[in-house]
């Protein structure tokens, strides 16, 4: 009974058009997240998309990474120094060869040596005097250290503005389109709004990256600072010391 109930449904009407469309249907297999390959985007093909507002943005990366090698390059260099530097200039003056202690201090291109040199030309003048000249040499050396830095800050500031400008002009241009359109479309808003925001994400890394080489460049100069303030006060004590 139940072989001649199973043969009455699959040999009805109903059931065999429906069979025969299932095995006319296209077999297709369907890819998963993006396994073909075909909608995948290279880094420059990412950074393209972001339209014209990636251009200044470019601009203002290879700025900060000049001017952050630049500036490490020279701080580095004036932040070596000899450990002996002071000793060798006790040695000089206890011996009352002067010339042999300003000799000494050109051959170093430290900048604590550009400041003990001034200090060495003014030894004949008031002790006060001596110590602002030192000052005011110190001060300048500084100075010659925290050059471009500012631009360096300023990027750090401006970079991640140009990727929100270029983000609001995107959102702006795709209600401009919707308004056009005739329907809404997930594919609409969401194709044109992910291209935008890559200029925000642009922005924000050349913004971070300026905003943490101001700082590291920063800390760099503060060493130098503090071992030239060491350096100053020494050596206003060594002339001190024949007064004594």
């Amino acid at each position: 009974m139940f072989h001649s109930t199973l043969l009455q449904i699959v040999s009805s009407p109903a059931v065999t058009d429906t069979l025969h469309k299932a095995a006319t249907l296209p077999t297709t297999a369907t890819p998963i997240n993006g396994a073909t390959g075909e909608n995948t985007l290279s880094l420059l093909q990412l950074i393209m998309k972001g339209g014209y507002i990636m251009v200044p943005i470019g601009i203002l990366s290879v700025i900060a990474i000049y001017y952050l090698i630049e500036r490490f390059i020279c701080i580095k260099k004036a932040s070596k120094s000899d450990d002996n530097f002071m000793n060798n200039i006790r040695d000089f003056i206890h011996n009352n060869n002067i010339d042999a202690a300003r000799a000494f201090c050109k051959n170093s291109a430290s900048p604590q040596a550009k400041m003990i040199e001034k200090g060495i030309l003014k030894m004949d003048r008031p002790l006060k005097e001596v110590e602002e000249s030192m000052e005011s040499t110190g001060k300048m050396e500084i100075y010659k250290l925290e050059k471009n830095l500012n631009i360096i800050a300023i990027i750090a500031g401006i970079a991640p503005m140009f990727g929100f400008i270029g983000t609001i002009m995107g959102v702006i241009k795709i209600f401009y389109n919707i308004s056009l359109a005739d329907n809404i479309s997930i594919g609409l808003i969401a194709g044109g709004l992910y291209e935008k925001m890559i200029t925000s994400a642009g922005g924000l890394i050349v913004g971070i990256f300026a905003f943490i080489s101001y700082h590291l460049l920063n800390m760099m100069v503060e060493k130098i600072s503090q071992r030239m303030e060491r350096t100053s006060f020494e050596f206003i004590e060594l002339l001190e010391e024949p007064k004594k």
